[in-house]
């Protein structure tokens, strides 16, 4: 396959059509801990608010500057954040970084939109992207234990 074959897989309709079409884009007025990731070989940042009442997310507000790949990561994470737990969160960052690592499966429920992200795995410069949304989250729930 030729780079420019390669790079059309990579960005496909779908990913194209979840980064235009991301949820959750207002950030909270008073969230319960706030966190900003930055990717330090592409430069793309997130920053995540987030809302938790006993142990839960109850709501989520993402400033997302990243490439299509980030995006697409961000909205599948934006649409299906709401009602989960750390935990659950920690599970669908894992499983994300071993489905592009380690060529695992693909996340589980209700991450599991991110198959389309698969192609990516063999674009090493793109993974910590990707990662963004879970790990902007996963410091601010992290915050938000320290805060409390």
């Amino acid at each position: 396959m030729s780079a420019e074959t390669d790079m059309i897989k990579l960005y496909s309709g779908r990913i194209m059509a979840l980064a235009a079409d991301m949820p959750r884009t207002t950030r909270l007025n008073t969230p319960t801990a706030t966190a900003k990731k930055r990717a330090p070989l592409c430069g793309s940042t997130v920053t995540v608010d987030v809302q938790l009442d006993d142990g839960v997310i109850t709501d989520y507000g993402q400033d997302v500057k990243a490439c299509a790949l980030g995006q697409a990561a961000a909205a599948v994470v934006g649409a299906n954040i709401v009602g989960l737990t750390p935990v659950q969160i920690k599970a669908g960052r894992d499983q994300l970084f071993d489905m592009l690592k380690n060529d695992g499966a693909v996340p589980a429920a209700p991450f599991n939109d991110l198959e389309v992200l698969q192609p990516a795995k063999d674009y090493k410069n793109r993974h910590a992207s990707i990662l963004l949304a879970f790990d902007a989250t996963l410091d601010a729930l992290e915050a938000s234990k320290t805060d409390a």
